[in-house]
Formats: C-alpha cells, sequence, structure tokens
C-alpha cells in the first residue's frame, strides 16, 4: 500500500480535513448541533427552510439538501404541509463536534459560567478590534431577525447561537473560539426553557443590540462589559430555571479574583 493511502486509511481526521465539503453537508452538521446541544429538541418544529437560509447564509436549496441528510438518519420527519419536526436527539458518530458539545454538560453550571467570563471576554475583546464590515453586515441582519422572532422561542435561539458564533470567529485564536462556542451551547435544555419567559427574548434582544454597537465602535473594552451583562443574565436565568438561588455578582467577583 502506498505511504499516502496508508495514513489516509489510519487518520481519519486528517482525511476528513482535507476532503471538501458541500454545503448541504455543512448545513445537516450545523442543524445537528441544534440538536446536539439543545437549541432545538425532539418535538420541536424546526424555522421555516427561508429563516433557517437567512440565519445559517446559504441558500434554501442547501437547506433543504440538509434536512434531507438528517431525515434520512432518523433525526427530522418532513411533515407534508407542515414544518419539519425534529423526531430523535441520538446524533451519530458522524456528526462528532454536536457529540462532544454535549461533555460540557458534565460540569457544575458554576465552574462553567467563571470560565465562560474568563475566556470570553478575551475572544469577544479581540473579535471587537478584529471587527470587519462583512460580520457587522450579518450582525445587523441577525438582529433584524431576532426583533421578528420574539415571540418565537426556536426560532430565536437558532439565530442567537449564529450571532455568538459569528463574533467568536472573529477571534484570531481559533481553538478559543470553538472551545468558547462549547460553553455557550451549555445547558441549553435549560435556556430553552428560560427564553420561554415573557420578556426573556426581549431582553437579551436588547442586550444583543449593545453588544452590536460595542462592536461597531471596535471597543474591546465596551464590548467585554456588554457581554459580562449579557452572561450574567443567562446564568441568573439558568439558576433560575434550574431551581437555585440567585448568585451574587459573578462578572464583578471574576474581575477580582480571576
Amino acid at each position: 500500500m502506498p505511504l499516502s493511502e496508508f495514513i489516509l486509511e489510519n487518520a481519519p481526521e486528517l482525511r476528513e480535513a482535507i476532503v471538501r465539503r458541500n454545503v448541504r453537508d455543512v448545513v445537516a452538521e450545523k442543524i445537528a448541533m441544534l440538536i446536539a446541544s439543545g437549541v432545538l429538541q425532539v418535538g420541536d418544529d424546526l424555522p421555516s427552510e427561508r429563516d433557517l437560509a437567512a440565519a445559517l447564509q446559504v441558500s434554501r436549496e442547501s437547506v433543504r439538501g440538509g434536512v434531507q441528510i438528517l431525515a434520512g438518519k432518523g433525526l427530522l420527519a418532513v411533515l407534508h404541509g407542515a414544518r419539519t419536526r425534529v423526531c430523535s436527539d441520538e446524533v451519530g458518530p458522524e456528526f462528532r463536534r454536536a457529540r462532544e458539545a454535549r461533555l460540557i454538560n458534565a460540569y457544575e453550571l458554576d465552574d462553567v459560567h467563571a470560565a465562560r467570563l474568563v475566556n470570553e471576554r478575551i475572544v469577544v475583546g479581540d473579535a471587537a478590534e478584529r471587527m470587519d464590515e462583512e460580520t457587522l453586515r450579518s450582525l445587523r441582519q441577525s438582529l433584524a431577525m431576532q426583533a421578528s422572532a420574539l415571540e418565537d422561542p426556536v426560532r430565536f435561539l437558532v439565530l442567537d447561537r449564529e450571532f455568538h458564533m459569528a463574533i467568536y470567529r472573529r477571534c484570531a485564536n481559533p481553538v478559543l473560539a470553538e472551545f468558547v462556542g462549547d460553553l455557550f451551547g451549555y445547558m441549553m435544555q435549560q435556556r430553552h426553557r428560560a427564553v420561554s419567559e415573557p420578556g426573556a427574548i426581549a431582553r437579551s434582544h436588547a442586550d444583543h443590540a449593545e453588544i452590536l454597537r460595542a462592536l461597531e465602535g471596535r471597543n474591546r473594552e465596551a464590548t467585554v462589559r456588554a457581554f459580562d451583562v449579557h452572561i450574567d443574565r443567562i446564568y441568573e436565568t439558568t439558576r433560575r430555571v434550574m431551581g437555585l438561588p440567585p448568585a451574587a455578582h459573578s462578572a464583578e467577583k471574576t474581575r477580582l479574583t480571576g
């Protein structure tokens, strides 16, 4: 066996890195990640094809192809005359990143929150200084779509994740960006419940507007402050839906001890 063939046969992660994937495969992986993280739960209807295409910044045809892939694997049910529905959360090994995202839920809430504060400050501060017009346009578009999803928790959570990930990707360190993305998905089932409370989505949308203003100014300190407020809000709502008492001001505590 030639050396090159041997390497590809015995290093699947290398083979995956160099094999070009089409857009529908990427869309399928993104939706699988939404299912694995709990943004989309069994019984949830997917946002419309148009809304998914806008949130993921792909064509409607690509969304359709990604949905067909997941339907073929039993994760989605395509119902004629109705929205596509999540029918299973058993994400297979072919979506390794989606499966690995669940591992973060093994840790305690306080520990993940502290880790998120410390690491996210670096990521979003760096992103503020490296922000480009293309990403800002995408964030503005996302914010406008979020405003039309104030009564639709599932659609908002999809947009919420893409809003955050677009910012994280502007960080110069892709390892940190990916790690913070995993932390973002922590306890998403509880987050799913929290955003269903009256006024919760509107408050998150207002936080996002403040984050966007700071990013538009390429202001590192203002961006970090805006994210601190947002992350603490998520932390407190997660504690509440878990039946835990309110915490001390964790962002300030982390500044003093971190």
